[in-house]
């Protein structure tokens, strides 16, 4: 059967509503594929929202696929352990048998993803909000500007337009804890005698719940992500209530300082969506605006990023957008779905605090290579 972006003389045009890492993806992916691609940014800028985050072979991955590894790799870090740590006395090292895995900020994933969509020519609209999409393939803007287009991909976020405009049946629940997420200074020198560049999970259940994800970015930042019950008015508070979480994690006071300091900070619950289905037409959800997960297993963007690029693998192959969008969804989803399930049993149960919880099954959308379509690195 005919491949739908090879029919002579017609250059596909896709329309995607998202200027985050799904969207990003999906954006350079269908580029590198041919298409005509617009990404519309509701935002005045795009910027990534939130602070650190972890990549894992998957997600590497795509990043090698769409050129943009070797700036990622530079000014990211990969820890020689992830240690965790209870009632701050270590009780497991795990290094998942050389799985690759990275550390970054979010701003820097961000930024070489921009470099390379705009290295190749995508058409960047900011100020550029979807407020509907239609399967027949149209995308309306704030403006009431409507858009006709052989592929709409809504990578819109947890709230998404496009999403809730056609009517998606979905599930959303929250769970009883939630985060603080900041970048800090290392402080390395100031914490002195300790494995610093390890990623370590600490967490403590008495005189209260409390815990701080460790994570080193590279040798100046540090990703820091304090957990507290929503319940715990201190835990929670934002800006930081330094008293109580330098109470708790006393040897993390240098860095601890500089987190008060920030007064953008944002405490998040956790929040996961299922859907019905992530397709409709000639519509396809990605990202958070289709499965939107708990970040115990820190998958969520590596998912996000390993459907949008198998999105524009699928294309590729259909007979119509229409049966590729089906195709993609019954290929995929099934490892997305496992590992939002079971992240988010992790968080309600709080199963990291155990350690060595990183088993074959919470790695196994981690050890899928989405450009081969095999898993790799058996654990």
């Amino acid at each position: 059967m005919a491949n739908v972006n090879k029919t002579p003389g017609k250059t596909r045009r896709a329309e995607v509503a998202g200027g985050g890492f799904a969207g990003l993806t999906a954006a350079i992916a269908l580029k590198q594929n041919g298409w005509d691609v617009r990404l519309h940014e509701k935002s005045s800028e795009l910027r990534a929202f939130g602070a650190g985050i972890y990549l894992w072979h998957n997600g590497l991955r795509v990043l090698e696929g769409l050129g943009a590894l070797d700036d990622v790799l530079h000014g990211s870090h990969t820890p020689p352990t992830y240690e965790t740590w209870m009632h701050n006395k270590s009780i497991s090292r795990e290094t998942f048998n050389g799985l690759p895995w990275r550390i970054m900020t979010r701003s820097h994933l961000h930024n070489a993803l921009v470099s390379r969509a705009r290295a190749l020519g995508v058409d960047i609209r900011i100020d550029s909000e979807a407020v509907a999409a239609d399967p027949a393939g149209r995308l309306t803007l704030q403006t009431g500007e409507v858009l006709e287009a052989d592929l709409i991909v809504g990578a819109d976020g947890v709230g998404s337009k496009v999403r809730d405009s056609i009517g998606f049946k979905q599930d959303r629940w929250t769970s009883k804890d939630g985060i603080i997420r900041l970048i800090v200074p290392r402080k390395k020198k100031e914490l002195g005698h300790g494995e610093w560049d390890n990623t370590i999970d600490m967490w403590n259940f008495w005189p209260r719940v409390q815990r701080i994800l460790y994570s080193p970015c590279n040798e100046n930042e540090l990703y820091l992500g304090l957990m507290a019950p929503a319940a715990d008015p201190r835990g929670s508070k934002v800006p930081l209530d330094l008293e109580v979480w330098v109470e708790m994690f006393p040897f993390l006071e240098p860095c601890l300082v500089e987190a008060a300091k920030l007064e953008t900070a944002r405490y998040d619950t956790y929040q996961t969506n299922k859907l019905d289905s992530w397709t409709r037409g000639k519509v396809a959800l990605v990202g958070d605006a289709a499965h939107a997960m708990c970040p115990a297993l820190a998958q969520g963007a590596g998912c996000a990023m390993v459907n949008a690029f198998s999105l524009s693998q699928d294309l590729e192959e259909g007979a119509s957008v229409e049966d590729a969008l089906v195709a993609w969804e019954t290929r995929v989803r099934p490892i997305t779905d496992r590992c939002q399930a079971l992240s988010g049993d992790y968080a309600a149960n709080r199963s990291l605090s155990r350690g060595n919880m990183f088993t074959p099954a919470a790695l196994e959308a981690a050890r899928f290579d989405p450009l081969r379509r095999v898993y790799s690195w058996p654990q």
